[in-house]
């Protein structure tokens, strides 16, 4: 198969999805090396990014999908009558900095950062799919250790956690009321849309009590 086709395969694949993929599945798929598939992708999310379209290549460690772009975002709210989505607390920004730079971590530990109860943030970050379970700690009580998703990511706007912003040193810790500044989640101005053709519906990321 030639590379247009590959692209143009790709592409479909994608699209049809709705969701995010691996490589893996791609590469199965069209019975290709990996390697050729990240190409692909590389020379897809160009060719979307050149032609100006209104639709981007989005990468999450190793998952893929492709979304609408941020600054067609009102538009597609209006025709959909999609309401903006509602900034999170400052209790739920400050939960998902200490998960995703101390990730996995107990919801002890959590609590012992924060100095309160955290079960109720914690359990709405899930719903909201920004959090998700990673098992257990061979440990009493055998506790639940938690991170984030491939969502969390994309609403951050970063492929990767090493794309984080750095946190201060120690004696510069800002304090709690700081904390959300750290990471400025791209909800309000304009979230990522999934390809709603396909889900039939977009999940809001409403504001967390």
């Amino acid at each position: 198969m030639k590379m247009n086709d590959l692209q143009a395969a790709v592409e479909a694949i994608l699209f049809a999805a709705g969701e995010p993929l691996e490589l893996e599945r791609i590469a199965e798929a069209l019975e290709i090396e990996k390697e050729m598939v990240e190409s692909v992708l590389i020379e897809l999310g160009r060719a979307l990014d050149e032609n100006e379209s209104g639709i981007c290549l989005v990468r999450m460690d190793d998952l893929y999908q492709l979304c609408t772009r941020q600054k067609y975002a009102d538009e597609v709210r209006a025709v959909l009558e999609i309401k903006k989505n509602a900034p999170l607390s400052n209790a739920a920004f400050e939960v998902l900095a200490v998960i995703a730079y101390n990730q996995p971590v107990t919801k002890a530990f959590i609590e012992q950062v924060r100095g309160v109860d955290c079960s109720g943030v914690i359990q709405t970050l899930i719903l909201k799919g920004l959090v998700e379970e990673r098992g257990r700690l061979d440990l009493p009580g055998r506790p639940l250790i938690y991170g984030t998703t491939p969502e969390f990511l994309k609403c951050f706007c970063v492929n990767n956690l090493s794309e984080l912003p750095e946190l201060p040193d120690h004696e510069d810790m800002p304090k709690n009321d700081e904390l959300p500044n750290q990471l400025e989640i791209n909800l309000d101005d304009g979230q990522i849309i999934e390809n709603t053709a396909i889900t039939g519906e977009i999940q809001a990321v409403e504001d967390v009590e």
